[in-house]
């Protein structure tokens, strides 16, 4: 039978209490100018752990639920005001309060049914948004929120958030906050900051385009198929132990499993031109913690630089890779983030960003990570459990235009796993999904409910 999703109601949520007049121009720093003017998505998915609850009775529970997040959403925009808003332009957003756009809907079958598909074709109706990775036009919403009910009780928080306002700790941040707010837990809420632009000034002198063109050489846009593989600890204890060496005697997961998918998919590349290239892996860096001072952990906006680590056809060995991985992430610290603060600091990022492209340039392969590993995402408790399932993409093993050859690394539900989202061309996707010394570790399309969450 079809799952189908019907869309119960649209409208927008504004802030309970309205947005001084002081803060009504939200200005962007130049390390948000310079990010993808994307959404990051988030779904949420809540099994129902009522079970006293009949289902004659099940409609009545959805909606007060329903009514719950909506008042407490207003709540919390209050708090972050900049997502009731509207997008100006790469420069700043307008606090108008008009509202974040807002999607109830519901589902006729039990959300069970839906969580033991190994790959969802379901997942985007789950969001009203045409794409998730639409960019936000000028006028566009800041945040696009759906809640879909099931016919068992279950939930799923869908929330698309401009990457233009937040980066990933940062909508982390804004859904803890909803979720407390939601279950009247005062004492959890964040109070957020939102002046990273008074110490990375943004620069007005660079225009959308001009910026495009710059990141060119790093994004790399095209048809791809994004396939889910699960590491379980067992499988990781043991890629530890082969990715171990001098340099690196104790990988971390995320070391490893990028060790890993990295050799991994450089061997794909091989496979289709026969010809082993030079590859450049980048890795997302959070560098809050990294500052001297660390920065707030409460600081809204984006606060990444890329490390790239370049890779000679003949550094593919796992242990090499880790090695080189941990090389150029600690590029990324104190003295790094201190240069990039200031009216010099644009300046210094522009560089950091052309070497990266230059590094780009020619006949080499490109691979990003970025790792959502730590985010406590599987914490958000909005008053009726913790999530059975988080996912922050799209759905897998469809064929839709997205940044090619990346990987996402997410935590499991007990927090010991790895979850990773890997978009690939498909040439190179059916050449990954067979390799053997991948399918040793990992486990590909494994339903969240056959997840090995204890592990």
């Amino acid at each position: 039978m079809a799952m189908e999703v019907e869309i119960v109601s649209q409208e927008l949520i504004k802030p309970a209490s309205p947005t001084p007049h002081h803060l009504r121009t939200h200005l962007l720093s130049f390390l948000d100018q310079f990010l993808p003017p994307v959404y990051i998505p988030v779904f949420l998915f809540y099994m129902n752990q009522e079970t006293s609850i009949s289902s004659a009775d099940i409609i009545a529970y959805n909606s007060r639920r329903a009514q719950l997040l909506k008042e407490s959403l207003s709540e919390t925009l209050t708090l972050f005001y900049p997502f009731a808003g509207r997008i100006n332009d790469h420069l700043s957003v307008d606090c108008n309060d008009e509202g974040a756009y807002y999607v109830e809907a519901r589902v006729n079958r039990p959300l069970g049914e839906f969580l033991k598909l190994t790959d969802s074709p379901y997942v985007p109706q789950l969001h009203h948004a045409k794409s998730i990775w639409t960019e936000p036009s000028a006028g566009g919403y800041a945040a696009m929120i759906q809640v879909t009910t099931f016919a068992c009780g279950g939930i799923v928080i869908g929330a698309c958030l401009s990457h233009l306002i937040a980066d990933g700790t940062a909508v982390t941040m804004f859904l803890r906050s909803w979720s407390s707010m939601t279950r009247k837990s005062g004492d959890e809420i964040v109070y957020p900051n939102f002046n990273a632009c008074s110490v990375f000034p943004q620069n007005v002198a660079f225009t959308r385009e001009a910026i495009s063109a710059l990141m060119r050489p790093l994004i790399k846009i095209g048809p791809c198929r994004t396939m889910r593989i699960v590491f379980d600890a067992s499988a990781i204890a043991s890629l530890k132990a082969r990715t171990a060496s001098s340099s690196v005697p104790n990988p971390t997961r995320v070391e490893a499993v990028s060790a890993l998918l990295s050799k991994c998919i450089m061997a794909a590349f091989k496979a289709k031109s026969d010809i082993q290239k030079p590859s450049l892996i980048n890795y997302t860096v959070d560098f809050r913690q990294r500052a001297v001072p660390p920065i707030s952990k409460h600081s809204m906006g984006n606060f990444l630089v890329v490390a790239a680590a370049p890779v000679t056809e003949n550094e593919t060995e796992l242990e090499n890779l880790a090695c080189l991985a941990r090389k150029a992430i600690r590029k990324v610290d104190g003295d790094f983030v201190g240069a990039l603060q200031g009216d010099g600091g644009c300046l210094k990022y522009l560089e950091h960003i052309k070497e990266a492209g230059e590094a780009s340039c020619g006949e080499i392969d490109k691979i990003s990570f970025t790792s959502l590993c730590r985010f406590g995402l599987y914490e958000m408790d909005y008053g009726w459990g913790k999530p059975t399932w988080v996912m922050m993409a799209k759905a897998p093993n469809k064929s839709e235009t997205v940044t090619k050859n990346t990987v996402f690394l997410m935590d499991t539900k007990m927090g010991h796993g790895i979850e990773a989202l890997v978009s690939l061309e498909e040439q190179h996707a059916v050449v990954l999904e067979r390799d053997e010394e991948l399918l040793a570790f990992g486990k590909l399309g494994q339903s969240p409910l056959e997840m090995n969450y204890s592990a």
